[in-house]
């Protein structure tokens, strides 16, 4: 390893560090801040002591052990797994616009939870919330099994293709299930905001290891990301079973987006958005890009959520409302100045 190397990698080491400690204070903004602002005192308070007599700091408690808490580990776990989703998409089908949504996850998670209202009379989202993550899933292995079939079969190009068909078809499917039906078309507008207020841990952990399964997976990928993202030529001609790494891969995106999805709603934009912040901070090495891609996931939508609590007191905007705001004119921006680079 030569010391241009070395000094390279320390820097991108420092870098996440410093992501790091960065996420871990606005962390603790989010579990003050609310439609009742508290002091860093009782934060504390509120981390470390069971509800008790007093009923005033029992309040307190009550707020931040199960409101903010629990949001603010959630707005963590989605963005670490939409930023990371969104840097492998990228990589995978060499498309500098593709996001999570384009395997139609987004879609397929909207389509399972109006159709299971409309059945089944199911209004908790603690109960659609797994029906969200089976359609996510399910719509996911569909698009990637049309895209392996015929002429161009695995190409980037049929992937994107696929994805959005099955994606404005099921998008069409889910307006028509919604209009026959108030209560689902009720939820379908909760939904389609994308929040990460309103779930508990009984739904956040079992989520989560679902996240931690994609992310193993994609970690065992990122290697011979770096050489799909050359073509597939290339990376056969050095070695890379491009089948097997792109399924294995599809299989990790599925997990990210599906499971975020369930619990928030569809999020557009983030994974777009930070694995280009990523790539110019980090640079190209998807060894370091991709866990830059998910650190800045989870401070850039934890910010976006604190700011929703902020400018809409005593209301709020949700997250994704938020982060649509500030990524719309980020990609407009990167049309704009030509900034499509994959690698």
């Amino acid at each position: 390893m030569s010391a241009a190397t070395g000094v390279r990698r320390r820097r991108q080491g420092v870098g996440l560090g410093a992501l790091v400690v960065v996420l871990l204070l606005v962390g603790t903004v989010s579990l003050a801040v609310g439609t009742r602002a508290l002091s860093p005192a009782e934060v504390w308070h509120g981390l470390f002591t069971a509800p008790g007599s007093d009923r005033r700091l029992t309040e307190i408690t009550l707020i931040v052990q199960t409101v903010r808490i629990p949001r603010t580990v959630l707005a963590i776990v989605a963005g670490v797994a939409l930023g990371v989703g969104g840097a492998l998409i990228q990589g995978y089908t060499r498309n500098p616009i593709a996001d999570t949504g384009l395997l139609g996850v987004n879609s397929g998670a909207s389509f399972a939870v109006v159709s299971v209202i409309t059945l089944f009379g199911i209004s908790n989202p603690y109960q659609y919330v797994w029906f969200a993550f089976l359609g996510a899933g399910v719509a996911g292995v569909i698009v990637f099994g049309l895209a392996s079939l015929g002429r161009g079969a695995g190409s980037p190009l049929t992937l994107a293709l696929t994805g959005q068909g099955v994606a404005v078809f099921l998008a069409a499917m889910t307006t028509a299930v919604a209009l026959t039906d108030q209560a689902s078309l009720n939820a379908l507008r909760f939904w389609n905001a994308g929040s990460v207020s309103g779930v508990g841990f009984d739904v956040i952990w079992p989520l989560t290891a679902f996240v931690v399964a994609g992310l193993a997976l994609a970690a065992v990928t990122l290697p011979a990301v770096n050489l799909l993202s050359l073509g597939n030529d290339v990376a056969r001609g050095l070695g890379v079973n491009v089948t097997l790494n792109r399924t294995v891969g599809i299989a990790a995106i599925t997990l990210l987006a599906g499971a975020t999805t369930a619990a928030c709603g569809p999020i557009a934009f983030l994974g777009l958005m930070v694995a280009h912040v990523a790539r110019y901070l980090i640079g190209p090495d998807y060894r370091w890009l991709v866990p830059c891609a998910g650190l800045l996931g989870a401070l850039v939508l934890l910010v976006c959520d604190i700011v929703g609590r902020v400018v809409a007191r005593p209301g709020e905007l949700q997250a994704g409302i938020v982060v649509a705001l500030v990524g719309a004119p980020f990609f407009a921006a990167l049309v704009w100045r030509g900034k499509f680079k994959t690698a």
